[in-house]
């Protein structure tokens, strides 16, 4: 019968996962304007500070676009001069001056008409004459009238190509700014210091307004997404340990804690997972952005206890018993457990350091039996 010896050893409760590993603050560059992607001057794994340049876009295009509103704007500011000024200004002259004219050969005529009256009343005119002149004022007066709208409605529409000026103006101001700022866009450089570690295009390629362009980020400072199965998530927690291994790099481990739990689970790969996201400490950037790893995360730890191998218990109902062999024979012994590591139960009560339990192989056990033992 092959029997385990119980020990004093460290357990940790451990939840055994996969994840991915991913940039704790990537800065995700994207194309502000459909252009050709001109020279790319970086490669995935450059290293870079704050405004290295790392490719440029054709500007060919916004620079012609450019020029077209400046023009626009200046021949709008030339209308809004003309307008402010009045409209025409030959027209409004003449229309000032006929206003002018009028006015005056109006007040001759009123002044004649009033003497015509006074004559009348004399009986020195004739109504006739009176009649005359009161029409010859009235035409006058027709016609003073139909000047004055006249130059008032060219004011009128003087005033409103001004604000229509203006408005365009305006337009014109901000469809340039944005041209220039796009325009700026084209030479695209690192948003702050560290690692590119994705480049998505080449030169000659076509791209459109939110493609990404290149991802930058300090990969000293990684995050790992832990794929969690539901089941397991109840005793996740922020601030648990987690440790963080690479198949790529057998013997290396990670240190990191996790740092915020999953509000739902998705499908992943027919599995329901919770997201954990984990700090972890990636000082000599061992660790690459979107590679595979394994998670360890472990929930309690408990220094220098009585284990038992997990192999050794039973279960019947909630009790939980081991077969201690003593003299030879198996005894039935309950036990209380603590918490479960990865191999082994923390004993609580029930067993003693230097106890021998057997762990079941292929035979049936049974309180009582005489056994040969096999320490393993």
């Amino acid at each position: 019968m092959p029997v385990a010896q119980i020990v004093r050893k460290d357990v940790s409760a451990c939840i055994a996962s996969n994840g991915q590993v991913e940039p704790s603050d990537p800065h995700v560059i994207v194309a502000r304007v459909d252009s050709f992607v001109g020279d790319v001057r970086v490669t995935p794994g450059t290293a870079v500070t704050r405004g290295d340049p790392l490719l440029r876009l054709d500007a060919t295009e916004l620079r012609a676009q450019l020029a077209h509103a400046r023009e626009e704007k200046l021949t709008a500011e030339e209308q809004r001069r003309i307008a402010n000024g009045g409209g025409n200004a030959g027209e409004l002259a003449r229309l000032e001056s006929d206003v002018r004219r009028t006015d005056a050969e109006r007040l001759k005529l009123d002044r004649d008409r009033n003497a015509l009256q006074r004559l009348v009343d004399r009986r020195a005119a004739t109504l006739a004459e009176l009649a005359e002149a009161t029409l010859a004022f009235e035409r006058a007066d027709a016609e003073r009238q139909f000047l004055a709208r006249k130059r008032d409605d060219l004011q009128e529409r003087a005033r409103v190509d001004a604000r229509r000026a203006g408005l365009l103006a305006e337009q014109s101001d901000h469809t340039i700014r944005l041209l220039e700022d796009q325009l700026r866009s084209t030479e695209v450089d690192a948003p702050a210091a560290g690692i590119v570690y994705r480049v998505g295009v080449r030169p000659g390629q076509r791209v459109r307004t939110g493609d990404a362009l290149a991802e930058v980020a300090d990969l000293h400072h990684v995050r790992v997404r832990a794929f969690i199965d539901e089941p397991e998530l109840g005793v996740v927690a922020a601030g648990q340990e987690v440790q963080i291994t690479w198949d790529a790099m057998p013997g290396r481990s990670w240190a990191g804690r996790t740092e915020q739990v999953p509000k739902a689970v998705v499908p992943r790969g027919g599995r329901s997972v919770g997201e954990v996201l984990c700090s972890v400490d990636n000082g000599d950037m061992a660790l690459l952005p979107s590679i595979n790893v394994d998670v360890r995360l472990c929930q309690r730890s408990r220094p220098h206890v009585v284990a038992v191998p997990r192999t050794a218990v039973r279960a019947a109902g909630e009790q939980r018993y081991v077969f201690l062999v003593k003299d030879q024979r198996l005894e039935r012994r309950p036990i209380t457990v603590g918490i479960a590591g990865t191999s082994e139960y923390e004993v609580l009560q029930g067993l003693s350091e230097g106890d021998l339990v057997a762990v079941p192989g292929d035979l049936m056990l049974r309180d009582g039996m005489t056994v040969r033992t096999v320490v393993r």
